[in-house]
């Protein structure tokens, strides 16, 4: 049997090259704040991969994806196993773009600090007074660098996307950061509206696309998951404050309260969130989380 070692590691993931595909795996670490914590979350990988499949499938009408498969048997033997069944992904390779793509529908977070100071956000002006965790009267489209491991990503405007792009692919930046900029809100809006009639709010989350062999602008990476989103819980929801929810704000909220932790989490704050990463899974899927 062939060894296979990742070809790159981030936070989460792990990258294995299969020659004309990738197997994408997603580990039981958790990040927050560009950390790596020094815990790991039973499952988490697990509800990452099968959310993002669940929702690459129900927005293959507005952007071809680059998911080929998620069972383990459509892979080499290596990853026939308990350890990798559920949590890896097959994958067409793609040149990645060195954009990520965040959409907010709600101000929160980093957003509702920048909104307090000078009423804009990642230089976007918006209506006066808006209280914390408002819905925006439109989702905003704020794209950020893409960072390497240890670093921070850093906010751009639309025009200093096109100009990054242009660099790497001459005579295509406008054509490409407008086709990106289009995408993320059509895929916002689209699933927004339905984890809304599922109870959930997703406030805010991040996209990331890359180019097939063709040229062609493919939606990639991971789509929709507690990691890479805030989803709150649309029962109970109330703006003028922070609200609960289903993602990495639990922990954020816990480290900022505990800050001599050492990145080290209590075994209760691991149990509720996987707890609710698989509430989250459960109440979009309508499917108690297996593989």
């Amino acid at each position: 049997m062939k060894e296979y070692k990742p070809v790159k590691e981030g936070k989460v993931r792990e990258v294995y090259d299969d020659g004309d595909s990738i197997i994408m795996v997603a580990t039981d670490r958790i990040s927050a704040f560009d950390v790596i914590l020094k815990n790991k979350v039973t499952d988490k990988g697990r509800v990452l991969t099968q959310m993002s499949r669940f929702w690459f499938d129900y927005t293959k009408d507005i952007i071809p994806n680059h998911m080929i498969s998620c069972d383990v048997k459509d892979m080499p033997e290596f990853f026939q196993t308990d350890e990798f069944a559920g949590r890896s992904m097959k994958v067409k390779k793609l040149d990645m773009l060195p954009i990520e793509c965040i959409i907010r529908g709600y101000i929160t977070g980093s957003g509702w600090q920048s909104y307090q100071e000078n009423g804009t956000v990642c230089g976007i002006s918006l209506p006066a007074g808006l209280v914390e965790s408002d819905k925006l009267p439109e989702p905003i489209y704020t794209p950020t660098t893409k960072a390497d491991l240890g670093d921070h990503d850093e906010h751009i405007t639309f025009d200093e996307s096109v100009e990054i792009i242009e660099k790497l692919h001459p005579g295509k930046g406008k054509e490409y950061a407008t086709k990106l900029r289009d995408d993320t809100l059509a895929l916002y809006k689209k699933c927004a509206d339905y984890a809304l009639t599922k109870g959930i709010i997703i406030a805010d989350t991040k996209f990331e696309f890359g180019l097939d062999e063709n040229g062609n602008v493919v939606l990639g990476d991971e789509m929709l998951t507690p990691d890479s989103s805030r989803f709150w819980p649309a029962d109970g929801y109330k703006p003028g404050q922070s609200q609960p929810s289903f993602d990495k704000q639990f922990v954020r909220d816990w480290l900022l309260a505990n800050p001599d932790s050492d990145y080290n989490l209590p075994q209760d704050v691991i149990d509720k969130t996987i707890a609710k990463y698989k509430e989250a899974y459960k109440l979009l899927t309508g499917k108690d989380l297996a593989w």
